[in-house]
């Protein structure tokens, strides 16, 4: 069953009300409600977020200290579902929760994911929620809670189960790290980052928005709009061999990668808390976009003030399709290879990574390599997603969710040089052998720029040791692949423990900075200060 027809049939079942006259709220209740308001409201931005920080903490609790969100309330007024559906405006916006009732029309304004949540004024949060699963933590729930105002009527509670929506997710390999489960997302084990200059397939980190949809590639087709000139065609796979067949070598990057660095070394952000393992390599196989645009007449001359939209299969609580955009003129570009895909390391995509058909944007954030393509649009205007218009978009370190306009904060279409230890990782025991321990990590640079040089300290910065590369021959600016280092460093008789340091320089004389501080951001992205591990030696 499909995720659109989930959600409309629950809000179909949720149209059958009982008229009911709300008990008058306790104005001992509301005192109690408005004192925890005052406790949590400095926070509240940064704990109900769409995206939730901090869930590895979650495992170090106990039972008893979870909330249990939603929960049958005696102390609390019962309404029916039909007096709770009249309050879905900006001025008075009420939800429900399995069996209770929240008033949260003051923390509108400092919802991360904006307007989405508008959606579900008047009517349950559940179907939400069980799409975008990192809002269910502890910090979150007792959130929720501290805006209760009654219980449901018990005629009136709906089985929201969101079993059916995950039910025929794909098999994930159990090395893997994962940060969520639903939506999955999960990154690639440092050492294994490594140990492959091209990532298997099964070791490739995994982004997810929404539950991975049921494709069949014989069946599948996309379509290409032309807004202005009203042109549409259609492809179906098999089509797409009337253009060349053509590899790249890629490697994809979260735009939050190494996240979990900047929420510790300077302050808490947004975001899934990405170690250095969001970032895989592979070598992907499609025609290229700008081949099938000439074929669809598009103009290539003229590409200023347009944007290419894509949009995939998957889809939101609200029957939104994921979309995102990229400028025309960076997509016809004859050197940035932009695919439309259909195999990664020379088989076809697996279904957590686009099956049948993604776009391939090397050298831009992950997020515009759109998985599981359904669409392809040139139009004057950006995507309008939440995706595109209210994330991947940079901030300087003193915005702050109340003061950050995302309508005119640039989109992030390159990303920064970076680069990471892997191997030893922080708080390893590593064994002196021949007087050295060898180190090794992987470094990347947005934009088809290629990696010229790491750069190894291990006095604080005070001496640097040049690293041995391992490179993709591809030449400066269409260089999409990552490359991988390794050194190996001497170690004194007495010295247990050791401080690495890793910086990058790239083809453009890019370097990585030494501190987060001066590039953190509210949503905490293009973290790409140097890497610095400790670990300790032991010498045999």
């Amino acid at each position: 069953m499909s995720l659109k027809t989930l959600l409309f049939r629950g809000s179909l079942k949720g149209n059958k009300f009982i008229n009911f006259t709300p008990i008058v709220i306790r104005n001992q209740y509301e005192r109690q409600r408005n004192n925890t308001r005052k406790l949590l409201g400095a926070t509240s931005a940064f704990i109900f977020s769409s995206v939730a920080v901090g869930l590895a903490n979650e495992k170090n609790k106990s039972k008893d200290e979870i909330i249990e969100a939603g929960a049958k309330r005696p102390d609390l007024p019962t309404y029916r579902a039909e007096e709770v559906s009249k309050h879905d405006s900006k001025s008075s916006f009420w939800v429900i929760y399995k069996n209770g009732v929240y008033d949260v029309t003051s923390f509108l304004p400092s919802h991360p994911g904006g307007e989405q949540i508008l959606n579900a004024g008047g009517f349950s949060i559940e179907p939400f929620w069980n799409v975008y699963g990192m809002h269910k933590t502890a910090e979150i729930y007792t959130l929720l809670e501290s805006y209760r105002i009654g219980n449901l009527h018990d005629e009136d509670v709906m089985d929201h189960s969101d079993h059916e929506l995950w039910v025929k997710e794909p098999y994930r390999d159990k090395r893997l790290i994962v940060k969520t489960a639903k939506p999955f997302n999960a990154e690639i084990p440092p050492k294994e980052q490594v140990e492959h200059f091209d990532t298997p397939n099964e070791l490739f980190y995994v982004r997810q928005h929404m539950p991975v949809p049921e494709l069949d590639e014989k069946t599948h087709s996309f379509k290409i709009y032309v807004k202005g000139v009203n042109k549409q065609f259609e492809f179906s796979l098999s089509e797409l061999d009337r253009f060349p067949r053509v590899s790249i070598r890629a490697a994809l990057m979260c735009a939050g990668n190494r996240r979990s660095e900047m929420n510790k070394q300077v302050k808490p952000v947004k975001g899934l808390n990405w170690a250095g393992g969001a970032i895989s390599n592979a070598v992907w196989t499609g025609v290229r976009l700008r081949d099938v645009l000439i074929h669809c007449g598009v103009d290539l001359e003229d590409t200023e003030g347009k944007h290419v939209i894509f949009t995939g299969a998957d889809m939101d609580a609200t029957g939104m399709n994921f979309s995102t955009s990229i400028p025309l003129h960076q997509a016809v570009d004859p050197r940035a290879d932009i695919l439309i895909a259909t195999h990664m390391n020379g088989v076809p995509l697996p279904p957590d990574h686009g099956y049948p058909l993604r776009a391939i944007v090397p050298g831009a954030p992950a997020v515009r390599s759109v998985k599981w393509l359904e669409s392809i649009t040139i139009s004057r205007d950006e995507s309008p997603s939440h995706w595109h218009q209210k994330d991947y978009r940079g901030f300087n370190p003193s915005k702050t969710w109340e003061t950050a306009d995302f309508s005119t904060a640039p989109p992030v279409y390159s990303l920064p040089v970076t680069s990471a230890l892997c191997d030893p990782v922080d708080g390893d025991t590593v064994n002196v052998k021949g007087g050295c321990v060898t180190l090794k990590g992987y470094a990347y640079s947005g934009g088809g720029a290629k990696i010229l040089r790491v750069d190894v300290s291990m006095d604080q910065g005070q001496s640097w040791i040049e690293a041995e590369l391992k490179s993709d021959p591809a030449p400066p600016r269409q260089h999409y692949s990552w490359t991988l280092w390794r050194l190996n460093v001497p170690v004194k008789r007495g010295d247990t423990k050791m401080e690495v340091w890793v910086k990058a320089t790239d083809s453009n004389f890019n370097t990585q900075p030494e501190k987060f501080d001066d590039i953190w951001n509210i949503r905490g992205i293009l973290g790409n200060a140097y890497h610095k591990v400790k670990f300790n030696v032991k010498h045999n």
